[in-house]
Formats: C-alpha cells, sequence, structure tokens
C-alpha cells in the first residue's frame, strides 16, 4: 500500500477517534491518537485477516494490551469493515458493543477482551504459543503503553516469550513518555526500555512511531527474526495530531469539548461529523 493511502487512513483514524471521544463524552484520547501510525499500518498493509470471517483460523492475531486505546483500534476495524462506521458514533453508551475497553465476545474483529493492564499482553504470549504449532502461518501483534510496563505481569511473560522462542510474537512499545499522573520519569521510570527487553532475551528494534517507513521495515525485520520474540520500541508523542492534546499528561483521559473537538478536526484535517 502506497504511503499516500496510509497517510489518508491515519487522518481517518484521527478524525474517527476525537469524533468518538466526544460523542461518548469521556474515553482515552492522547495514548489512541500517538498509536494511530503503528495501527495504520498493521490494519491496512500487514496483517492477514478477512472482515469477513472474523474468527478465521489462519489469521493474524493482534491484541491491544493497552485496552484504554480502544478508540483506535474500533476506528481501525470499523475502516476495515468488521462492522458499520455509524457504531462509532455508539461509543461508551448503554446497548450498544462498544466499550470503553476492547471486548471480544460482541465485537468482530476483537481478539481479546483487555482493560487491566499487563494481561493483554500476557494473553498474546500464550496465543503466540498455541499458534506456534497449531497455525504455523499465523501471527501474533500486541501493542503496550509504556506506563504499562510498570506492571510487574510483563515482565513475567516478556521471560516466557523468550523461553518458549516466540518467533511468531511481535510487540509493540508505544513509548510516549506519557501517563495518567504525568510522565513517567516522574511515576516510575522505565527506561532504559531498550537495555530491559534485551536482558530478557528479545530481539529489540527501536523506530520513530509516526514513520510508515520506519514502522514497515521494523515489522519486516521482525518476521525474519526466527531465534525468539521482538519488541518493537515505537517513540511516539502524545496526543499525536492535535497541537493542544500534544505531549499533554491532562489528555490521557479527557474527552473534548464542541469548540475543542471542531478545532482538532480541523487541525487534522477534515469536517465534523454534525
Amino acid at each position: 500500500m502506497t504511503e499516500s493511502v496510509l497517510v489518508g487512513k491515519a487522518k481517518t483514524l484521527r478524525k474517527d477517534i476525537i469524533e468518538m471521544l466526544y460523542n461518548a463524552g469521556s474515553g482515552h484520547p492522547g495514548g489512541s491518537l500517538s498509536a494511530v501510525e503503528i495501527m495504520t499500518v498493521l490494519y491496512f498493509q500487514e496483517m492477514q485477516i478477512d472482515e469477513k470471517n472474523p474468527v478465521w483460523k489462519e489469521r493474524d492475531r493482534f491484541v491491544l494490551s493497552k485496552g484504554h486505546a480502544a478508540p483506535v483500534l474500533y476506528g481501525a476495524l470499523a475502516e476495515k469493515g468488521f462492522f458499520p462506521k455509524e457504531e462509532l458514533a455508539n461509543l461508551r453508551k448503554i446497548g450498544h458493543f462498544l466499550q470503553g475497553h476492547p471486548e471480544m465476545k460482541n465485537v468482530p474483529g476483537v481478539d481479546m477482551s483487555t482493560g487491566s493492564l499487563g494481561q493483554g499482553f500476557s494473553a498474546a504470549v500464550g496465543m503466540a504459543l498455541g499458534l506456534a504449532s497449531e497455525s504455523p502461518e499465523s501471527r501474533v501483534y500486541t501493542l503496550l503503553g509504556d506506563g504499562e510496563l510498570q506492571e510487574g505481569i510483563v515482565w513475567e511473560a516478556a521471560m516466557a516469550a523468550n523461553h518458549y522462542k516466540l518467533w511468531n510474537l511481535t510487540a509493540f512499545l508505544d513509548y510516549n513518555g506519557l501517563q495518567i499522573d504525568g510522565s513517567n520519569d516522574e511515576v516510575m521510570t522505565v527506561d532504559p526500555v531498550t537495555d530491559k527487553f534485551r536482558a530478557f532475551g528479545w530481539n529489540v528494534l527501536s523506530v520513530d512511531g509516526h514513520s510508515f517507513d520506519e514502522l514497515s521495515e521494523a515489522i519486516l525485520k521482525a518476521k525474519a527474526y526466527k531465534a525468539g520474540p521482538t519488541m518493537i520500541v515505537a517513540k511516539t508523542v502524545k496526543g499525536k495530531g492535535v497541537s493542544f492534546m500534544e505531549d499533554e499528561a491532562g489528555w490521557h483521559g479527557k474527552a473534548p469539548s464542541k469548540d475543542e473537538r471542531d478545532q482538532a478536526i480541523r487541525e487534522i484535517g477534515g469536517t465534523t461529523n454534525e
């Protein structure tokens, strides 16, 4: 897929994220916007999936371990055709299926219910372990937040992934430096993340998380690496694409007002759904 098409998809995802959160009156814009390019490359270029058959056995799997960033996943699934885009307007509304965190039983295309940080990463390790023998052509991708690394379960899973040499597992770290209470360094430093994952036996690649070329190249390298799992450390900007949200911890979990929604959509490039 050409970069111009990926750029267009990313713009659509950002607009849909803002509209979803405005309509819901709650949610998490910062970490959803920072992961847009990662999700764009995965869903519109890389992953082998079938929107007409969401439970296709040979499909690639994706686990959003940082489950609070559900809007970026829902936007990608809707744009891909797993469910009607009109449903995005019903995020977090009673009687509709798009909850505040991904839920696998009722949302087509969601491979794992997530929310408690660290648990999605562990589930992805289990999926990769099972698929390595049952469906060796399938790969597992997962996305973590950097603040999520403060959970001990992450390191238990990282240790297991290396122990079982899970060559079919590729993880992305949305390394934006911020979490709900401030910077990672203020709350509980997670650095040096590359050294830590290498010490746990992972193949580690560092990229600009907003560069389609660097993300695509890293995925190719991860697929070629057969000695174990790969962690792609993607340096990102929280709130990317909206000037007043960028690099602001306060936008971790807050919905925009109407004026803020309108400004965000103008900056992204597009018109509102009203």
